[in-house]
């Protein structure tokens, strides 16, 4: 090698040892800055971690970190409240914590996160360790490390379960407003501030004959709607004056009329809806009051009617309130009273008609069953103003308000006087007629007493002639003797009839019970029977309220007539009763002579008898029929000649 190239080589090391010294020198410098820098470095990272330490203990939402397996790694104290568990002491997985229902969009949101290192405004449900449900808001995001890998994510939880409950809650109020107003029976329309329909119901689209239904008709601008629809009212130009100045007034409208081309009265209602000082829409309502509206015209007629009635009828008419106060009176009471309708208006009844203590009392004990509601009748006696002392019928009743509360009474006044007159003289007659009755049936008996006294000496006198001449007399003068002494008996007893006839209508023993069973056995022990006759009780006889003789009289007098007239070798007579709604029918059948159709009205008239022999006077019939007049029945009867009669009567119970 050559002194050039050694000198060469030697001047290069010696530049490279200068370079490398001036290199560590650098370096050393460098090193200190670094070192210092790493200093401040760890102090700021440690104040920065204090700091996170601080935030991550005292937020309020819950603070979750996991690792990406979705191991819980760190709660805050809000998580464990919201959670419940102890992840010091317990694992807890991401999956334990997933609703069933939320799982898929649960899964979707991790790869999210997991793609785009971030999600937020995700809301789920989760279950907490004692399995309550809760609704939660999750904004997560990755975190990683200084080599920019992945290996944790964390999320902010807040809890919304009482925000979900209440908007869940407000939808359904909302829910419910809506179908509670798409169902009511009154059409509704909502407008918004520019009058465009926002809600509108079924019941206004068939008010108007709208064939649309109500979501087809949101949008829509009610002046543009209106415009259309005017056509459907009487009036078109009226309907939209009105409807626009009602929109202009902005003022509560109430029970405004419309009338329509198809006979329709629909009632209008309007509000504006203002929040604040802010107009935000318009409520218009509709109701069908066609019927409602008629029915008013129509009573409104009748009340016109009645009034005319009322006013003109010959019953007067008076209201009064709960003191007695004099409130309307009518024409007729005006002019029953004497007084006109000024003079009674206002007045007090009890001062302008005075009443004796009677009186008094029966309106007493009337207006407390007023009071209880009840319609009541009775007579009092008054003084016209003329002092004329009248009867008057009242027929009142209680006057109650909507409320059914009594505000009064009303009440109808006959004039009775004229009949309470015929009534005293009716009084006076029946008085009469009792006292001449009772002398009538005294004269009967002494009549009878006096009649049967010349008889039974008549009969004495030719029982004498015929024992003084035994054996003197011939056979004609012997039969006269005889038909004299049947002439005798059958005259007693037409005396005796004529007395029982007259007693049968004289006042009736006192009503009792009476076993007509047993009744008609014991007479039929007691009459003769022959042996060829049957008596046959179809049904035991029941038991009636009557007097027990005059029963005794009926059945013996028609069982005696029927065993008067069998004629057939084997007769029979049939006793039967059935039971009617407020009386007994009875029926005594034989198979006797019969009697003629033309005979049938006038055998129960006295005197009257079809058989002319001496044992009948024609008066038992007579009797029959008034014992059973007495007992409130009637009698009639069926009959064939040489078949037989049967005698219906109905006796009450």
């Amino acid at each position: 090698m050559s002194q050039d190239q050694v000198e060469i080589l030697e001047r290069a090391l010696k530049r490279e040892k200068a370079a490398r010294k001036a290199a560590e020198s650098i370096l050393e410098e460098k090193s200190r800055e670094l070192y210092f820098t790493s200093q401040k470095l760890e102090e700021h990272l440690k104040e920065k971690s204090s700091q996170l330490q601080g935030v991550f203990e005292n937020i309020v939402d819950a603070y979750v970190v996991m690792d990406l397996n979705g191991n819980i790694i760190k709660f805050n104290e809000e998580a464990v409240k919201l959670f419940g568990y102890d992840i010091a002491n317990e694992k807890v997985n991401v999956v334990n914590l997933l609703y069933k229902e939320d799982y898929q969009y649960a899964m979707a949101s991790f790869l999210e996160l997991q793609e785009k290192g971030f999600f937020k405004d995700y809301e789920a449900r989760v279950y907490t360790k004692s399995k309550e449900v809760k609704w939660v808001h999750i904004n997560a995001s990755i975190i990683f490390d200084k080599n920019k890998k992945p290996v944790a994510a964390q999320g902010i939880v807040r809890d919304i379960t009482e925000q979900k409950i209440s908007e869940d809650k407000l939808i359904e109020s909302e829910n419910r407003l809506s179908a509670l107003i798409l169902n009511l029976d009154s059409g509704i329309v909502l407008e918004d501030e520019n009058r465009n329909i926002v809600l509108i119901n079924n019941k206004f689209c068939e008010l108007f004959n709208i064939d649309a239904k109500p979501a087809d008709l949101i949008g829509t601008n009610c002046n543009v709607a209106s415009e259309q629809n005017k056509v459907l009212f009487k009036d078109p130009e009226a309907f939209l004056q009105r409807m626009r100045a009602i929109d202009a007034a902005k003022k509560v409208v109430i029970g405004d009329d419309l009338e329509m081309l198809d006979g329709k009265i629909l009632e209008r209602n309007y509000m504006p809806i203002t929040i604040g000082e802010f107009n935000k829409g318009y409520l218009w309502t509709f109701k069908d009051v066609t019927l409602k509206r008629t029915y008013s015209k129509s009573l409104e007629i009748q009340k016109q009617k009645y009034y005319n009635i009322i006013a003109n009828m010959n019953l007067g008419l008076i209201e009064v309130d709960t003191k007695g106060k004099i409130l309307m009176v009518n024409q007729s009471f005006s002019q029953m009273s004497g007084y006109s309708k000024k003079e009674l208006s206002g007045k007090l009844s009890k001062e302008v008609f005075p009443i004796d203590k009677k009186g008094t009392e029966v309106i007493q004990d009337e207006n407390i069953k007023r009071n209880r509601g009840e319609s009541n009748s009775y007579e009092i006696q008054i003084k016209t103003k003329s002092g004329e002392e009248k009867h008057w019928l009242v027929s009142a009743a209680p006057n109650l308000d909507i409320e059914g509360v009594q505000t009064g009474s009303i009440g109808v006044t006959l004039d009775i006087t004229d009949f309470k007159s015929l009534q005293l003289q009716k009084e006076k007659l029946l008085s009469k007629l009792e006292k001449s009755n009772d002398e009538l049936q005294e004269y009967a008996h002494i009549v009878s007493h006096d009649l049967k006294s010349p008889l039974r000496s008549i009969n004495a006198l030719v029982n004498w002639l015929q024992e003084d001449n035994k054996g003197k007399l011939d056979e004609v003068s012997l039969q006269n003797f005889a038909l004299i002494e049947s002439t005798l008996e059958k005259m007693e007893q037409l005396i005796t009839d004529v007395l029982n006839y007259s007693s049968v209508g004289s006042d009736i023993a006192e009503k009792t019970d009476v076993d007509l069973n047993s009744l008609v056995n014991e007479l039929v022990t007691m009459l003769y029977i022959p042996d060829h006759i049957k008596i046959t009780s179809l049904n035991v006889l029941p038991n009636i309220k009557g007097d027990k003789t005059k029963l005794q009289q009926l059945f013996q007098n028609l069982i005696s007539n029927a065993v008067k007239f069998i004629d057939k070798e084997e007769g029979s007579i049939t006793i039967d009763v059935e039971d009617l709604k407020s009386h007994y029918k009875f029926s005594i059948q034989d198979n006797g002579i019969g009697i003629d159709k033309k005979y049938h009205d006038k055998i129960f008239k006295i005197f009257h008898s079809l058989n002319k022999s001496k044992d009948s006077t024609g008066i038992g019939l007579s009797i029959v029929k008034k014992i059973v007049t007495l007992h409130e029945g009637e009698i009639w009867l069926d009959s064939e000649p040489n078949v037989g009669t049967t005698f219906y009567f109905t006796l009450k119970k």
